[in-house]
């Protein structure tokens, strides 16, 4: 399989990771999350060439994480904002973000806390079971087939 073909697996990881799947776009969506919205300051920021910033940020756009507002006239300049679809990545970036801190922050520490203004405490991502509220262990949890992979998997067998 081809990796432009990765949508169309039926994996919601692999889905995904078609849209937000490279390093680039990661980066651009924590700058996103840490208020950046201006291309000039994304292209700073992260030292990324026009061409591939433009192709990142289109690619956000397309798929409704990112939308443009104009803040200028003339020229015509945007501003990129995270939309709702965009917002629920940040759980993703938190948990990435911890495990860079558990396993690649070195001897000087995370470079970033997160403090959390309602409790005036820094925290960081803790994936928890919806149902019970118990912290999530990879040893606890079965993946069992839903109902896309069985729809994916009867038309697959009504084409043979």
């Amino acid at each position: 399989m081809k990796w432009d073909d990765i949508q169309e697996m039926p994996c919601s990881v692999a889905r995904a990771l078609s849209i937000v799947g490279d390093r680039w776009t990661l980066l651009i969506l924590r700058d996103a999350f840490m208020g950046i919205k201006r291309f000039d300051k994304f292209q700073k920021q992260l030292g990324l060439s026009r061409h591939r910033l433009t192709d990142r940020l289109n690619k956000l756009v397309e798929h409704e994480i990112l939308r443009k507002s104009p803040y200028q006239d003339k020229p015509v300049r945007f501003e990129y904002r995270l939309t709702r679809k965009g917002v629920e990545l940040y759980p993703v970036l938190m948990t990435l973000a911890k495990w860079g801190d558990n396993w690649m922050a070195g001897e000087d520490g995370p470079p970033i806390e997160y403090f959390h203004t309602k409790c005036q405490h820094n925290t960081s991502a803790e994936l928890c079971c919806t149902e019970c509220g118990e912290a999530i262990n990879p040893k606890e949890i079965i993946p069992k087939v839903g109902p896309g992979l069985r729809a994916y998997s009867e038309r697959a067998q009504s084409k043979s």
